[in-house]
């Protein structure tokens, strides 16, 4: 017969100061040529009042992978979306005692097929990055980093099409570049750059614009 010897107090100290695990979603739109951020109003504590990210403690037998779109869904009611895992923070919440961590992710979404979760407490609204409130648990870093990764996903992906219906013109996909990076951009070299790429190709429709000539719809050549 084996006899187990109880765990060293260092053991049992150390697993009852094991940090909890959050998964957070940073979620972006593009609404009136401006970049936003879908952020929640708390109701109870922690934090009670402030605005912060989407976001919640890993369900029983869940991977993260499984919570950031449990997460985006419940927000949004999309699934089908860019969705990547961004950074891990350490620490966003200063008043747990026994530490914290949030595993962060960040979401793409075309806000005409997003239906905010309908509460009467956690209300959900969308933040243009230019008027964001404070935030709760260091919200604004990690909304920072989930930026400036979009930014450099722009230069080598078609990230942009999940913000975008299955055809746009070339005007409404300026737009979403511009709203992201924060600047005009020139329209001849905006428009013969992303020609340029595989990440766009034009179809054979045209869409009336105003008093101007129909303008030529294109369609991003991968959705993922």
């Amino acid at each position: 017969m084996t006899i187990e010897s109880a765990p060293a107090p260092q053991a049992t100290a150390a697993a009852a100061r094991r940090p909890s695990v959050a998964v957070l979603v940073v979620i972006f739109t593009v609404v009136d040529s401006a970049l936003q951020v879908l952020l929640i109003e708390r109701s109870a504590p922690p934090a009670e009042g402030h605005w912060a990210i989407p976001g919640g403690a890993l369900q029983h037998g869940e991977s993260l992978d499984q919570a950031a779109v449990r997460k985006l869904a419940e927000e949004t009611g999309v699934t089908d979306v860019f969705l990547e895992q961004l950074y891990t923070f350490a620490d966003l919440d200063p008043a747990s005692n026994d530490g914290s961590v949030g595993v962060a992710w960040f979401a793409l979404v075309d806000p005409a097929r997003v239906r905010l979760a309908q509460r009467t407490a956690w209300r959900p609204a969308w933040w243009s990055l230019d008027d964001i409130p404070p935030l709760a648990f260091d919200n604004e870093r990690v909304i920072d980093v989930a930026r400036d990764r979009l930014i450099n996903k722009l230069q080598y992906t078609n990230a942009a099409y999940s913000l975008l219906p299955e055809h746009f013109t070339m005007r409404e996909l300026q737009e979403v570049y511009e709203a992201i990076l924060g600047r005009p951009l020139d329209k001849r070299n905006f428009r013969r750059r992303l020609l340029a790429t595989d990440f766009i190709a034009a179809t054979s429709e045209q869409r009336a614009e105003g008093p101007h000539r129909p303008a030529r719809l294109y369609r991003f050549t991968s959705r993922s």
